[in-house]
């Protein structure tokens, strides 16, 4: 379908908005107001630009309290509403978006405000134009959907009819099987938005929390396949407001709009894009450093062993267990210290997955690689860490361990049991899950992004105390929890020094593993006392077992399905690493978090 995009969903100058829109695949947009009056370039000037980037101008919006009004300001507003006419005409566009009336002099009055809004669509028609009549959900007599629809119908005007607004409608918790009542031929826009659920004013709700598609809990898609029944051949729009995207790049937040509209278009049954290929598994997580010393000093402590070199790059690959890690000192890695690059995902159909990565508009990433290393399909996720679609030791595809050569395996610190192989208690088997911190105006895209092009299962979003402020996360898995990504935003834009990356191993006994390691001369990160007297009040423990954990700085939880026990490493760059045992428990210690981001701005700030 024809897909739209308001300018005010997006950052920037006009200009700016515009070539966003345009590069992200748009094939029409929504004037705001405010937009083409802080523009510097003429009507004309504007219209040509959008002809120049291949773009329809379908709405310009909105034309606020015009029916059911005096007299005497409606005469008013029909002057204003010629001279908007003119304006839309030297445009080129075509349909204008009537908001409800929310003038203190607007009275409860249908039948006035049918007949004003047929006097509104007379003069239109002279110009060419169509009104689009819209409930705002805050109208001062008319906020609902049906409403609108019925002073449509009884201005009975073929110029005349209604904008049907997502977040109007289902803010307010209209149900939307009544659009099916109305003709197709009268819907003559569809604006989309979605939203998360708070308790606030639908007004502020509406000016400053609305997302795209997808992103939040509304159910639109239900909404759009009642519109689509009704015979609605118009564009799919997206009038979004936003206080993280006003001050996002336009760029970016224009592609994962474009997504979130190719997304709902494939829910609801009109696009087919490549079916998702689910990931089955972490293949590697790769670090990149400035320096390796720290981080081979981390896993070593750990019972990782270097086992094999990059043939032509200078890249390491540690492994224990089913746990593979690969240390890149590329020059690339000296600009921001140590962090987490990339990951490898193990997948059924590499090429599948890359198809339909590119479908949905993630960058598909050119690799420099020698003419003898396995050719593995990657993308760039939004905070752009680099996706590889892996078929690890999988005979007939390419095998990402062929691009390396076995080393003799060096001393771990762990004496005779070191190895890849997990051969003594308290070894690394898997990884269990990453953790990555995306940036501020990110977050929603990413979980969006995630849950598409991967295939992955969002679960809810949760809200931790950090000391200062508020970390929200959300957990993206496969069915079997072979892959579990955390996605997580900071406390603020510039928090990163404790919002580190993460990677958490698993291993079946985290007091056996913690030993292991703070014997091999690893640290663990330190928790206050009172956190496990809380513990003590909360649970009860066998004798002693509060007492090791409080001596290696384990935590602990517990929900309806089994425990939680686990521990932190120091932070090392902005990668920290976590032992968890996981014994039938399915979260990842949210309940902890507080505890854990409180103890590292401690340990940071010593």
């Amino acid at each position: 379908m024809r897909t739209s995009i308001a300018t005010v969903s997006l950052s920037g100058s006009l200009s700016e908005k515009l070539t966003a829109a345009a590069r992200a695949g748009f094939d029409a947009v929504e004037i705001f107001e405010n937009d083409l009056l802080a523009s510097p370039l003429t009507p004309e000037e504007i219209r040509a630009r959008c002809a120049d980037l291949g773009l329809g101008i379908d709405l310009y919006q909105p034309m606020r309290d015009m029916e059911a009004v005096p007299e005497e300001q409606f005469a008013a507003n029909l002057r204003r509403a010629r001279r908007k006419f003119e304006l839309m005409r030297r445009l080129g566009a075509d349909t204008v978006l009537v908001c409800s009336s929310v003038h203190p002099l607007a009275v409860d009055d249908d039948a006035l405000a049918a007949e004003q809004l047929g006097h509104l669509a007379d003069l239109a028609g002279e110009f060419g134009i169509r009104v689009a009549y819209e409930a705002l959900a805050w109208g001062r007599h008319v906020s609902t959907y049906d409403h609108a629809w019925r002073i449509v119908r009884t201005a009975d005007h073929p110029a005349l009819g209604t904008c049907l607004d997502s977040f109007h409608i289902l803010s307010r918790g209209s149900d939307p099987k009544g659009i099916e009542d109305i003709p197709g031929e009268k819907i003559f826009f569809l604006q989309l938005a979605d939203a998360p659920l708070p308790a606030m004013d639908v007004l502020q709700w509406s000016r400053h929390h609305r997302c795209f598609p997808g992103q939040g809990g509304l159910d639109v898609t239900d909404l759009v396949r009642r519109v689509l029944r009704t015979g609605y051949d118009g564009p799919l729009s997206l009038e979004v407001f936003n206080d993280v995207h006003r001050q996002s790049e336009a760029g970016p937040t224009a592609v994962d709009a474009h997504r979130s509209l190719l997304v709902l278009q494939e829910t609801v049954g009109v696009w087919t894009p490549p079916a998702a290929v689910v990931p089955t598994g972490v293949a590697f997580a790769e670090l990149l450093t400035p320096d390796a010393a720290p981080v081979t000093a981390l896993l070593g402590a750990l019972g990782f062993t270097r086992t094999a070199r990059h043939r032509s790059k200078p890249v390491d690959l540690w492994e224990q267990g089913e746990a593979r890690l690969l240390v890149n000192t590329g020059p690339t890695g000296r600009r921001d210290g140590t962090g987490l690059a990339a990951i490898g995902l193990e997948s059924p159909d590499p090429r599948g997955a890359a198809r339909r990565a590119e479908a949905l508009l993630a960058p598909v990433l050119p690799r420099r690689r020698a003419a003898e290393d396995a050719p593995l399909e990657a993308v760039a996720a939004p905070d752009g860490t680099e996706l590889f679609f892996c078929a690890t030791d999988r005979a007939q595809l390419p095998n990402w361990r062929a691009d390396f050569a076995a080393v003799p395996h060096e001393p771990a610190g762990l004496g005779p049991q070191q190895g890849p192989g997990p051969a003594y208690a308290g070894a690394v088997r898997r990884i269990d899950h990453l953790a990555l911190v995306q940036p501020w105006h990110q977050f929603d895209e990413a979980a969006l992004f995630h849950r598409s092009v991967l295939g992955l299962h969002a679960q809810e979003s949760v809200d931790v105390a950090d000391p200062y402020g508020l970390m929200r996360s959300r957990a993206v898995t496969n069915t079997d929890g072979s892959v579990r990504i955390v996605l997580s935003v900071g406390a603020a834009p510039s928090d990163d020094t404790v919002h580190a990356q993460h990677l958490a191993f698993a291993t079946d006994d985290v007091v056996a593993a913690a030993r292991r390691f703070r014997d091999a001369g690893g640290r663990l990160l330190p928790i206050p006392a009172n956190y496990y007297d809380d513990l003590a009040a909360r649970f009860e423990f066998a004798d002693g077992e509060l007492e090791t954990y409080r001596a290696l700085g384990i935590l602990y939880d517990r929900d309806a399905y089994g425990e939680f026990r686990h521990c932190y490493t120091r932070t090392v760059g902005r990668v920290f690493l976590e032992l968890v045992q996981r014994d039938g428990y399915r979260g990842y210690g949210a309940q902890n978090a507080p505890v854990r981001l409180a103890a590292q701005h401690t340990v940071t700030a010593g």
